[in-house]
């Protein structure tokens, strides 16, 4: 879900099955790249296994919606001496407890991005995981809550899960984690949400993505192959990429992987 207003939320489009197969292209990029960004997997690790043995990248990031069958590292292990494996949390990832300990639980959890910045292979890379959620801050709005600390002050301990944040909010972006990012310097913003280039998207993507001096913004969430139109990065002042359902783009925004889920939707 894609938060609005307090109260209210706007539908990203529907998560198929696990099970569920959909029709897939690779596609040859015109040159080979260091970084692949690839779009929710929903528990789907296939594709992006195929593509590191073929094309080889110095790491890949998950753009959120892992939901990881088992600890991720044990559903990526043909890869995990091949390539870097990096990540945000999607709103998804927190559905359930085996969804959230089998990513921020395994053995790949300080790869998680979110309100920092990482060097990756030569890049700079901010990430902002999870969903803006009416209950704590739905941009342009004031924050209900500007931390999670603030959260706990006014949450009844029945709420509570595992002592802490309800797990629900722990893919709720708070202002802090955002104001963190604020303080730093980046090459490329990856991000769950969406910049205001979407229909369902921020200006405060936009905002976070020009304080941070990227050049480059990458997101998942909306399973749709979205093609922002060329005038947009002068408009923004960086280039987004809507990168979908199962599908991967390189460091130059290259479509390398594909599929035909969104399409005519």
């Amino acid at each position: 879900m894609v938060a609005g207003s307090p109260g209210t939320s706007t539908a990203a489009a529907p998560c198929p099955g696990r099970r569920a197969c959909f029709a897939r292209r690779l596609v040859e990029p015109a040159i080979v790249n260091r970084i692949f960004f690839c779009g929710d997997p929903h528990g789907h690790f296939e594709h992006i296994i195929e593509a590191v043995h073929a094309r080889r990248p110095v790491a890949i990031v998950l753009l959120g919606d892992v939901q990881a069958p088992e600890p991720l590292e044990v559903a990526l292990r043909s890869i995990i001496d091949l390539t870097e494996v990096w990540w945000i949390h999607g709103n998804h990832d927190t559905d359930s407890d085996a969804d959230y300990d089998n990513l921020f639980g395994s053995s790949l959890a300080d790869r998680n991005l979110h309100g920092r910045v990482v060097e990756v292979a030569g890049v700079r890379i901010a990430g902002l995981g999870g969903i803006f959620r009416g209950q704590v801050w739905a941009p342009a709005d004031q924050p209900r809550y500007p931390s999670p600390e603030a959260f706990l002050a006014r949450c009844g301990k029945g709420n509570r899960w595992r002592g802490g944040l309800p797990r629900k909010h722990r893919s709720s972006i708070f202002p802090s984690d955002y104001g963190t990012l604020l303080q730093s310097k980046a090459d490329v913003l990856v991000a769950h949400e969406a910049p205001s280039c979407h229909p369902h998207g921020f200006q405060a993507i936009d905002d976070l993505a020009v304080s941070l001096g990227v050049q480059m913004v990458y997101h998942g969430h909306h399973h749709r192959q979205a093609d922002y139109r060329k005038d947009e990065a002068k408009r923004l002042g960086f280039r987004p990429f809507s990168v979908g359902y199962c599908a991967i783009h390189d460091e130059q925004g290259n479509i390398v992987r594909t599929t035909n889920v969104g399409e005519g939707l």
